[in-house]
């Protein structure tokens, strides 16, 4: 079938997305490093620093191998990293360093948080929302969870406004994910599925404007790299107690 069939419905995406991640999980950190050329951490420590987590109960949505995890951890939050992959929840445990402070990692969809309502004051996500089946339902199970005043922050990939830029960095994304896919893993689509799934995500602007209308306030977005990734900041009302 071919991938944007794949990933066409919801339940589609959910099924090709899981066998994905479970296939790239030993090779995802450094996918992570060679498309970004370096520059991953930088912007996972933005988003951290935007956070303002210390003291916070902080929960990493989408949590991959840990990355933001620990960066919250380091920034004085209390953490939990859920990832609906069993082997990123295996590799970020690996990571972890006896006798310090690390974060609590476990299988979950961040669609049906395993969390009571308002148990967090902060919740990221780093290359997590374009990737959910039902990019609704994940906002208002993140908008669930946190405490009235808490705040949500994502980092991804955005889908530029611009015709012809868009194409050139979905073009850019087809070949140097399919290079990267055939190298890795003998499957040239491996990695095909980020420009597949950017095609189909909203945008910055269009998602920022979805976390208003799941309840979020004080939406806005940063741009990074130059508008080709987007660093996403909502609140939840300081009142919203539903």
């Amino acid at each position: 079938m071919p991938l944007a069939d794949a990933i066409a419905t919801p339940d589609g995406k959910r099924r090709y997305v899981r066998r994905l991640f479970a296939t790239i999980a030993d090779r995802y950190d450094l996918i992570t490093v060679l498309l970004s050329y370096g520059q991953d951490r930088r912007w996972k420590r933005r988003l951290v620093a935007l956070a303002a987590a210390a003291d916070a109960r902080a929960i990493d949505l989408a949590t991959g191998t840990g990355d933001i995890a620990f960066a919250l951890t380091a920034a004085g939050a209390h953490v939990v990293g859920v990832d609906v992959t069993l082997r990123m929840i295996e590799l970020a445990n690996a990571k972890k360093h006896a006798g310090s402070l690390t974060p609590c990692f476990l299988v979950g969809d961040m669609m049906s948080l395993p969390f009571d309502s308002e148990s967090f004051d902060v919740a990221t996500a780093g290359y997590g929302l374009r990737n959910v089946p039902d990019l609704r339902c994940a906002i208002d199970e993140i908008h669930r969870v946190l405490k009235p005043g808490g705040a949500a922050l994502s980092l991804d990939f955005n889908r530029p406004s611009n015709p012809l830029v868009r194409a050139v960095y979905l073009a850019y994304l087809n070949v140097v994910g399919a290079a990267l896919g055939w190298m890795l893993h003998r499957d040239a689509d491996t990695y095909r599925y980020i420009p597949a799934s950017i095609r189909n995500y909203p945008g910055a602007q269009r998602v920022a404007r979805m976390f208003e209308a799941q309840g979020f306030e004080r939406v806005e977005y940063k741009p990074v790299l130059g508008g080709l990734m987007a660093i996403h900041i909502a609140r939840k009302s300081a009142s919203d107690g539903r």
